[in-house]
């Protein structure tokens, strides 16, 4: 397993992660998905992320076909995050950080896909 793979996948987890817990108890939260018109949705992409998180660790202790799934799971969810937030016309700037982790799992999904066996 590489040093690059091990680093990608511990920053995204760790961001999964805190970003899942937000999803959950945070008022900005709550208004943010109220924003998006997702309000319904908001608890299941909280435990969504922090599942995919746990993935990811997973995938970095042995179980890399566990890890490869978050990943596209995650990358998924981002590029639909994108989506949204191209529907409800948010700028460039914030559409940016779910692009980046869009990319960013989409990368480590074909890091850990060589590591399949």
């Amino acid at each position: 397993m590489s040093v690059m793979l091990v680093v990608l996948a511990s920053f995204s987890a760790l961001s999964f992660y805190a970003y899942g817990v937000g999803c959950l108890i945070t008022a900005h939260m709550v208004a943010e998905f109220n924003r998006y018109g997702l309000a319904k949705f908001r608890a299941l992409t909280g435990i969504l992320q922090i599942v995919g998180a746990i993935g990811l660790t997973a995938g970095l202790l042995g179980a890399p076909t566990i890890g490869f799934l978050a990943a596209v799971g995650l990358a998924l969810q981002m590029a639909l995050g994108v989506g949204v937030r191209i529907k409800i016309r948010d700028s460039l700037l914030q559409c940016l950080p779910a692009f980046f982790y869009c990319c960013l799992n989409g990368w480590i999904a074909l890091l850990f896909a060589g590591n399949i066996a």
